[in-house]
C-alpha cells in the first residue's frame, strides 16, 4: 500500500514536472516569438567578439525586449537554433521577434548601405563623398599636393589634388596590371593618377567597408564594361585603346548637360580627330587650371600650355578629366555619322552644331557675342 502511494506521488511529481516544463517551454517560446518593441526600422550593431547573451542584454538596454535574464539564458542554452552570432550591422524591422533576429544574426545577413558615385565628378570629389559617409572606413591617404604635382609638369592643382588624394589607389591599380593592360595602359606608361578609371554607379556595402575596396570594385566594373563595349566599337575610330575611349568619354560627359546630345558631341570630337583638328574643348582647360579656375575662362587660359589645354595640344589629353557615365562611354565608341565639327553652347545647357567655320562663327555671334552686348 505504501509502495503504491509512493509510486503515485512519483508519477504525480513527474506529471507535474512535465507540465511545468511544458508550461515553461511554452512561456519561453511565446516570449521569444513575440514582436520586439520596434516602431520603425532600426539599425543594430554587434561588435566583434560579442556573445549571444550580451546581444540580448544590449536589446534589453535599448528597450527592444523585456525578456528576463533567466529566460534568456534558458532559451539560449536549450531552445535557440544557434547562438553563433556574427558581428556586423543589421536592420531590425517592426514585427520581428527575438527568434527572427537571431536567425538573421547567426546567418550574418548584414544590412547593406549604399553610395552613389556620380558621373561627371572628379576623383577628388568622389573622395569627399566617400569621406562623408560614416559607415565607410576612409583609408585613402593624403600627400602634399606639390609632391604629386611635380609628376605632371604644367598641370595645376585640380589634377594635382586628384593625384594627391589617392596615392593608395594608384598603387593598388598599378599592382593590377592585368586590368590596366586590358585598357591598353602598358606597364611602361607612367600612370600618375587614376582619374576616370572607375565606373559611376550605386555601390552597396556593409558597415566598416574600406573606401579603397569600393573604388576597387568600381574600377573592376569599369574595366569589364569598357572592354566589352570596346570590342563592339565602330570600325575605324581614331582611338588606339580603350583608355583613349575613356578619355574621350570623360570629355563628352563634361561637355553637355543634355543626355540626348552626347552622341552628337561624340561625333564632333571623332570627326575632329579624324581631320587632325584640335579638340578645343573648355572642360579640359578647366581641369588643367584646377583651383586657379575662377569660374570664367579667359583668353590667357586658352593660350597657357598644359597637357590638358586642348586648344594648344594635338589629340587627347593624357588622362580622363572626370568619371564618365556608361552612356558617355557608349557614345565615345559608337558615335553617329555626321559632318559636324563645331558646336557652341546656347546658354541653356544645349548646343548649336555646325559643319563649317562660317556657320560656327555665326552661331558664336548669336549665342555668345550678342548676349554679352
Amino acid at each position: 500500500m505504501i509502495v503504491k502511494r509512493v509510486l503515485y506521488v512519483i508519477i504525480f511529481l513527474m506529471v507535474l514536472a512535465s507540465l511545468c516544463a511544458a508550461a515553461g517551454a511554452y512561456y519561453i517560446s511565446n516570449t521569444v516569438t513575440m514582436p520586439l518593441e520596434l516602431k520603425q526600422n532600426t539599425l543594430f550593431s554587434i561588435e566583434k567578439g560579442g556573445s549571444a547573451y550580451r546581444t540580448i542584454k544590449q536589446l534589453r538596454n535599448k528597450e527592444m525586449t523585456d525578456i528576463s535574464p533567466i529566460v534568456a539564458k534558458v532559451w539560449l542554452k536549450f531552445f535557440a537554433a544557434s547562438t553563433d552570432i556574427k558581428s556586423g550591422t543589421y536592420m531590425l524591422l517592426p514585427g520581428q521577434s527575438l527568434a527572427d533576429i537571431f536567425t538573421v544574426f547567426t546567418q550574418g545577413d548584414e544590412y547593406f548601405f549604399s553610395v552613389s558615385l556620380v558621373e561627371g565628378l572628379t576623383l577628388a570629389q568622389w573622395h569627399n563623398t566617400l569621406k562623408g559617409i560614416g559607415e565607410i572606413e576612409f583609408d585613402l591617404g593624403q600627400q602634399a599636393a606639390t609632391d604629386s604635382a611635380s609628376s605632371l609638369s604644367g598641370v595645376a592643382s585640380s589634377s594635382s589634388e586628384a593625384v594627391a588624394l589617392e596615392p593608395d589607389m594608384t598603387s593598388i591599380l598599378l599592382s593590377q596590371t592585368n586590368t590596366l593592360a586590358k585598357l591598353g595602359v602598358s606597364e611602361s606608361k607612367k600612370l600618375d593618377n587614376t582619374e576616370g578609371l572607375y565606373l559611376a554607379d550605386t555601390y552597396f556595402f556593409t558597415k566598416g567597408t574600406k573606401a579603397s575596396e569600393i573604388l576597387t570594385r568600381a574600377h573592376i566594373a569599369l574595366v569589364d564594361f569598357l572592354t566589352s563595349e570596346w570590342e563592339a566599337r565602330e570600325v575605324g575610330l581614331p582611338l588606339a585603346t580603350p583608355y583613349d575611349a575613356l578619355i574621350l568619354a570623360s570629355i563628352i560627359e563634361k561637355e553637355t548637360a543634355v543626355p540626348e546630345e552626347r552622341d552628337l558631341i561624340a561625333g564632333v570630337f571623332v570627326n575632329r580627330l579624324h581631320k587632325n583638328m584640335r579638340l578645343q574643348t573648355d572642360p579640359t582647360v578647366i581641369y588643367g587650371l584646377g583651383e586657379n579656375f575662377d569660374g570664367d575662362i579667359k583668353y590667357k587660359d586658352l593660350r597657357n600650355h598644359t597637357p590638358y589645354n586642348t586648344y594648344r595640344i594635338d589629340g587627347l589629353p593624357p588622362t580622363p578629366i572626370a568619371m564618365p557615365s556608361k552612356e558617355a562611354i557608349l557614345a565615345a565608341v559608337n558615335p553617329p555619322q555626321s559632318d559636324y565639327v563645331y558646336f557652341v553652347a546656347k546658354g541653356d545647357g544645349s548646343h548649336q552644331f555646325s559643319t563649317t567655320l562660317k556657320q560656327h562663327n555665326a552661331a558664336v555671334k548669336t549665342y555668345i557675342l550678342n548676349k554679352k552686348n
